[in-house]
C-alpha cells in the first residue's frame, strides 16, 4: 500500500473520532418538566435549562442557599414556562451570579433536585442606556 492511502486512512479515521467524541457532548435545550420526565425515564444525559433566579415582589433573589464553606449553594431558578426548581451545583457561587439577567444551568436531575455541572449567565450588560425616570 502507498503511504499516501495509508496517510488518507489516518486523517479519515481521526476526523471520524472528532466528530464522534463531540457528538456524544452535546446536549439540548429544556425545560425542568422536560428534564425531569427525561430522569425518569432513565435518561441521564446533561441537558440545557434556560430560566432565571427566583425573586421577591422587591426584586430580592429568594432561594440562594450557601454552604458554610461557600464551596457549593443551591438556589431556586424559575424555567420559560414558570417552573420553580431548586438546583444544587458543588462549586464556589460565580461572580456576578445575583446580577444575572438569566441563567443556563447544564446537568440533569438526580433525586428531585437539579445537580448543575455548569452555569452560564447572562449580566446586565454595561453598555446599556439607563432609563431616567
Amino acid at each position: 500500500m502507498k503511504k499516501s492511502y495509508i496517510f488518507g486512512i489516518v486523517i479519515i479515521a481521526a476526523a471520524i473520532m472528532m466528530i464522534v467524541s463531540t457528538a456524544g457532548d452535546a446536549s439540548s435545550y429544556v425545560t425542568f418538566n422536560d428534564a425531569h420526565d427525561m430522569a425518569l425515564d432513565g435518561n441521564n444525559t446533561k441537558i440545557h435549562v434556560v430560566g432565571e433566579l427566583k425573586k421577591s415582589a422587591e426584586g430580592e433573589i429568594v432561594g440562594l442557599n450557601p454552604s458554610e464553606d461557600k464551596l457549593s449553594f443551591t438556589f431556586m431558578m424559575v424555567d420559560e414556562n414558570g417552573m420553580e426548581q431548586e438546583v444544587f451545583y458543588n462549586e464556589p457561587m460565580p461572580a456576578d451570579f445575583k446580577r444575572s439577567e438569566q441563567v443556563v444551568v447544564i446537568g440533569s436531575f438526580q433525586k428531585g433536585t437539579f445537580i448543575a455541572d455548569k452555569i452560564l449567565m447572562k449580566c446586565p450588560s454595561k453598555y446599556q442606556e439607563e432609563t431616567v425616570i
